[in-house]
C-alpha cells in the first residue's frame, strides 16, 4: 500500500499505482496514466478481493473525498499507516532501526470528527445508481469533493463521520437553500450566493456552530434560516455568517456576521475548556487529540523548571497542556487571530506561564535570545522551510519533540537534523479513521 492509498502492483518491474485497491486483492485494472518509471491505474472488475476488504457502510465510498479507506479493515489501517510512517523514514530521512510504535487508535472509528466543510456547487456529480434518474437534480449539490475534480460536488445527504445530528442540520440546510430565491455559487462561473455550509461540534458539550458562508450579505435571508435551525434544533448555539466575494475555495469570510447565539462554542480537551470561533484552528478529533498532547508531554520529559518553545503553536494547545510541567512556555504562531485565541485560552484557564510572539517562524526565532530546554515542532503539511531548519540547528536545543500529519516531510526534515540529532522513538497517532492520514510525534535528542 503506497502512502496516498493506492495499491501498488509490480508488472515486468513496472511499479503501477491501483486506485481502491488493497495487497490482496485479484483485480483487472486499465492503466490511465503511463511514466517511465511507474503507471497509474483504475480498477475495471474486482476478481478476487483481499480477505481484509469489507463492505463499506457509506454509499459515497470510492467516489468522496472525505474518507478512502472505508473498505479496508480499522486494524489493517492503522498497519498501514504505521508502515508508511516506517518507509519514510527508511528510505526518505536514510535512517533505519528507529523504534515505531504501533499506532495509538482512535477511540471512536466514526462520528468523530468535530469540523465539516461542505460546498455549494452548481455542478453534481452524480453516482453510477443515479445516472439514469430523471428526477436527480444535476445543477445543485451541497457536500464533499470527488478527488481530481473542482467544479463538481457530491450530494451528501449523510456523512458518517460527523455525529448524526450534523447530517439532519445539514438535510435542512439544504432544503432551505434550494427552496430560495438565491444560486449556489458556480465553482467555474464564479457567480451565485450560497458558498458553503460548515459544522462545528463540542464533543463535551454537545452543542453546534452553524457557518453559513456567503458571496454577499443578505440579513434577510440568513436570518431567516437561522431561525428555522434553532427553534429546530436545541443544541444549535451558535450561527453566523462569514461573507466573502473572493474566487478562492476556502470556506473564510472576509468578514462575519452573527446571527443567533454566541459567536463560538466551548469545548474541552482534558481539563482544559477552549473558546473555538467559526475560523480557529482545533483538532478535528478532539477525543484522539488528548491522546496525542499526552504522547507530547511524555517526550517532553519535563520536570518543572525547564522552558518550552512551542513552534507553530496555532491557538495554544500544546502550549496549555505542557504549562503545568514547564517554568514556561513561548509559542510562535504567524496568524494573529490564532495568537489571540492563544491568549484567550490561557486567560480562561487561568495559566500565566504561557506567552505567544505573533510572527513568521523565522522571524519569531530571531526574537529568541537563549535555547530553550526542549523545543516543540508542529508544523503544517507542507514541513519546516529549509532556513528554519537551520535555525533549529544553530539553536542547538537538548530535547526537539516533532509533531508531524505528514510522515514524508517529517523524515525530510528530520533527514537534515539527524547529523546533530538523535531519533529516540516515534509514536503514530490515528486522528484521521478511515482515511491514509496519521499524525506521528518524534522524539530526538542532541547527539
Amino acid at each position: 500500500m503506497a502512502f496516498g492509498g493506492k495499491g501498488i502492483a509490480r508488472v515486468d518491474g513496472l511499479a503501477v499505482f491501483v486506485d481502491q485497491a488493497v495487497p490482496g486483492d485479484h483485480v483487472l485494472a486499465r492503466v490511465v496514466k503511463k511514466k517511465k518509471n511507474y503507471a497509474e491505474a483504475r480498477i475495471v472488475e474486482l476478481l478476487e478481493p483481499s480477505p481484509h476488504r469489507i463492505d463499506p457502510p457509506c454509499r459515497y465510498s470510492g467516489f468522496c473525498g472525505g474518507c478512502k479507506w472505508q473498505f479496508l479493515t480499522y486494524d489493517m489501517q492503522l498497519q498501514y499507516k504505521r508502515q508508511h510512517v516506517v518507509d519514510s523514514l527508511e528510505h526518505i530521512a536514510l535512517i533505519k532501526g528507529t523504534p515505531v510504535h504501533p499506532v495509538i487508535p482512535s477511540e471512536k472509528i466514526f462520528e468523530y470528527r468535530n469540523k465539516m466543510e461542505f460546498s455549494c456547487a452548481d455542478k453534481r456529480w452524480v453516482l453510477p445508481d443515479e445516472m439514469d434518474n430523471p428526477d436527480i437534480d444535476r445543477n445543485f449539490a451541497l457536500g464533499l469533493h470527488v478527488p481530481g475534480t473542482f467544479h463538481k460536488v457530491l450530494d451528501t445527504e449523510k456523512c458518517l463521520l460527523q455525529p448524526d445530528l450534523g447530517n439532519r442540520i445539514l438535510d435542512d440546510v439544504r432544503k432551505y437553500i434550494k427552496s430560495s430565491a438565491f444560486p449556489v455559487y458556480g465553482l467555474r462561473s464564479h457567480t451565485g450566493f450560497w458558498r458553503f455550509v460548515m459544522l462545528r461540534h463540542s464533543s463535551k458539550l454537545d452543542q453546534w456552530m452553524v457557518n453559513l458562508v456567503t458571496a454577499s450579505e443578505n440579513p434577510e435571508q440568513l436570518r431567516r434560516v437561522s431561525d428555522l435551525l434553532t427553534a429546530r434544533y436545541p443544541k444549535i448555539s451558535s450561527v453566523v455568517n462569514n461573507v466573502t466575494s473572493r474566487r478562492a475555495g476556502i470556506a473564510v469570510g472576509e468578514y462575519e456576521v452573527r446571527l443567533a447565539g454566541e459567536p463560538v462554542i466551548k469545548d474541552q480537551i482534558g481539563p482544559f475548556e477552549f473558546e473555538i470561533s467559526a475560523n480557529s484552528f482545533f483538532q478535528t478529533n478532539t477525543l484522539q487529540a488528548r491522546r496525542l498532547y499526552d504522547t507530547v508531554k511524555d517526550y517532553a520529559r519535563l520536570s518543572g523548571g525547564q522552558t518550552v518553545l512551542d513552534l507553530y503553536c496555532g491557538a495554544g494547545t500544546i502550549a496549555l497542556w505542557l504549562s503545568d510541567v514547564a517554568r514556561e512556555v513561548v509559542g510562535i504562531e504567524i496568524s494573529e487571530s490564532a495568537v489571540a485565541d492563544a491568549e484567550n485560552n490561557c486567560r480562561r484557564n487561568q495559566v500565566s506561564n504561557c506567552r505567544f510572539i505573533c510572527a513568521d517562524i523565522q522571524d519569531g526565532l530571531a526574537r529568541i535570545s537563549t535555547a530553550p530546554d526542549v523545543l516543540v515542532i508542529d508544523p503544517p503539511r507542507a514541513g519546516m522551510h529549509k532556513n528554519v531548519v537551520r535555525q533549529v540547528l544553530s539553536m542547538a536545543p537538548e530535547k526537539i519533540v516533532y509533531v508531524s500529519c505528514n510522515p514524508a516531510t517529517m523524515a525530510r526534515d528530520i533527514a537534515l537534523l539527524k547529523d546533530h540529532y538523535t531519533v529516540l522513538e516515534v509514536q503514530p497517532v490515528d486522528m484521521f479513521p478511515h482515511t491514509f492520514h496519521i499524525e506521528s510525534v518524534a522524539r530526538l535528542i542532541l547527539s
